[in-house]
């Protein structure tokens, strides 16, 4: 499918990690969700009710990366995956979620995990 909703860039505060202190204190997550989907009614037509709503996969997104804590980013982009997967029209999704603030000894702009995952045929 080459028809893609990119929603790049959003940043929530969340409490996932391994360590009680990324727990207690929290930090900054960031997250990109690209959705492959048949964009090609909803280009035709200019009907929302064609196309998704960004705001179902934000919320999905929000859902998860605010919510109870996972001790992996692997995990977190798993949930926000499995979450956005079964929206409507939906056919794939890849999620990435970076964690600027993780201490790893030296520089570093974030870690980051990217999954992808594919609707399975019913």
């Amino acid at each position: 499918m080459a028809d893609r909703i990119t929603l790049s860039g959003m940043k929530f505060f969340g409490r996932h990690g391994l360590l009680p202190s990324e727990r207690s204190r929290g930090q900054r997550f960031l997250v990109d969700v690209e959705v492959e989907t048949d964009l090609g009614e909803a280009g035709r037509t200019d009907a929302l009710s064609k196309t998704l709503d960004y705001r179902k996969i934000y919320a999905a997104t929000r859902e998860v990366a605010e919510g109870p804590p996972f001790s992996l980013i692997e995990a977190v982009a798993e949930a926000i995956a499995s979450r956005v997967l079964v929206l409507p029209r939906v056919h794939a999704v890849t999620v990435r979620v970076r964690k600027p603030e993780v201490v790893l000894g030296g520089p570093l702009e974030a870690a980051m995990v990217e999954v992808r995952r594919t609707r399975t045929p019913a």
